[in-house]
């Protein structure tokens, strides 16, 4: 597939990139998708979740009252977990959720949503740009120039620039990345993919080993 090459004032260079279909016109596969992304939020989580069991907890050991005569029932600790202070019955534990996936279904995941994003004429190809310092404002422009200031866009570059980055760094709704970092979540979770000429290639050559 082609699509035209637009320049950062949204206006149209007269050129035209041919998108690889081994990578940007697959039968889409919905559930590596949901592998890929179950894995990438499975992993950002820290796991260090943790509360007191009865065994933890500071407090005397003294039986807090006799056996019987009481009316009510039997109490050895303090620390019981059926009273205020008490240890925590089957609480939390640090736990490691980290999840493994096949590369190559973690492949097919990016290269469905990426015909996904195509299908849905969601992909725009801008050339290759960059700032004289970073300035949220710059950013900001381009932005409106292709009529993105109210919707979730990722910029993928062929390689980092600091400049562009730092640009970019306080819009919520925008993220930069390179070819080499783009993952199935980041491409799912934006409306609109903004494909620089030059991350075209990596991207095509990461995806179709």
């Amino acid at each position: 597939m082609e699509v035209a090459v637009l320049d950062i004032n949204g206006k149209e260079t007269g050129r035209k990139v041919k998108l690889s279909k081994s990578v940007f016109g697959v039968e889409p596969s919905s559930h590596a998708v949901y592998l890929d992304v179950k894995q990438y939020l499975a992993n950002q989580r820290q796991g260090t979740h943790k509360s007191k069991e009865r065994a933890e907890i500071a407090g005397s050991t003294r039986k807090i009252k006799k056996q019987k005569g009481t009316g009510t029932a039997r109490a050895g600790s303090i620390k019981s977990p059926i009273f205020k202070g008490g240890g925590r019955i089957f609480g939390p534990r640090p736990k490691d959720y980290t999840q493994k996936l096949n590369k190559n279904v973690k492949r097919l995941a990016r290269r469905s949503a990426l015909s996904i994003k195509a299908q849905e004429k969601s992909i725009i190809v801008l050339e290759d740009f960059n700032f004289e310092a970073p300035k949220t404002k710059n950013f900001t422009n381009v932005l409106k120039a292709l009529g993105l200031e109210n919707k979730k866009s990722l910029f993928v570059l062929g390689d980092s620039n600091n400049n562009v980055y730092l640009s970019s760094r306080n819009l919520k709704t925008s993220e930069v990345l390179t070819s080499s970092e783009l993952s199935t979540y980041k491409i799912v979770n934006a409306n609109s993919i903004v494909l620089l000429e030059g991350s075209i290639e990596g991207i095509e050559s990461n995806l179709s080993k």
